[in-house]
């Protein structure tokens, strides 16, 4: 089952879809599009639908995801058909090809602490626009200076990190992070009702609750007792 909700902002309407078809709930998903995909590693992330997007031909993506998969499964598989312009992750991992197209310019990347890219999505679909943190003070993250993209063939930088403010509280220094929200959730669910509400499967939950939330449009890939994957699409 695949569950489609949307959330209209200003007056926080609701609405919720069901489709059988991964295809179908993702149909309208245009390209250039900021996508949260949900999961850590390989463990509940979202595979039909990443797979639709690969059949879909969607192009100049911006994914939001704790790691690009492997080279046969997951988001690997959208690398490998440059369908991705821009990674925000936290862990590169053991994916050769993201490393490669990082380094020959082909992909821009922006690096973060992973607990900091946990709060990034979840203050995002609470509505808080940035915090402070003290992770990364004193370090590249704050000076600014990361490679986030390389010229074509990787001879130089092209666009780098910026100075990031910093503030004390209680005698302690802190960094400001904007948070992230995005156009379109791609998530993993165990359970789903008619009204959108999920339940996460023990660590399959990882950042997809987060995610759910940080998005115009939540997809969420449940399966069924049946055994069949249905797809709902939340709106929030």
């Amino acid at each position: 089952m695949f569950r489609k909700s949307l959330l209209s902002l200003p007056k926080f309407s609701f609405s919720s879809k069901i489709y059988t078809s991964a295809l179908e709930a993702c149909k309208d998903i245009p390209s250039g599009s900021t996508l949260l995909v949900g999961g850590f590693g390989l463990c509940g992330i979202p595979e039909k639908s990443i797979n639709a997007l690969l059949q879909l031909g969607i192009k100049n993506l911006t994914v939001v995801s704790n790691n690009a998969g492997v080279k046969d499964f997951g988001l690997g598989l959208l690398l490998h058909t440059k369908q991705i312009k821009k990674m925000i992750s936290s862990y590169v991992g053991d994916n050769e090809e993201f490393a490669r197209q990082y380094f020959n310019g082909e992909l821009e990347l922006q690096l973060n602490p992973q607990g900091t890219l946990a709060e990034k999505i979840r203050a995002g679909g609470a509505g808080i626009p940035a915090f402070y943190t003290a992770t990364g003070v004193s370090t590249v993250n704050e000076i600014g200076g990361f490679p986030f993209k390389f010229t074509l063939g990787g001879k130089k930088k092209e666009i780098l990190s910026k100075p990031k403010p910093r503030h004390e509280f209680n005698g302690r220094q802190y960094l400001l992070e904007e948070s992230i929200f995005g156009d379109y959730a791609l998530i993993k669910a165990h359970k789903a009702d008619k009204l959108g509400n999920l339940v996460f499967n023990k660590t399959a939950r990882n950042f997809n609750e987060d995610m759910a939330a940080a998005a115009k449009i939540t997809i969420a890939e449940v399966k069924t007792k049946k055994n069949h994957n249905l797809k709902g699409k939340l709106n929030f």
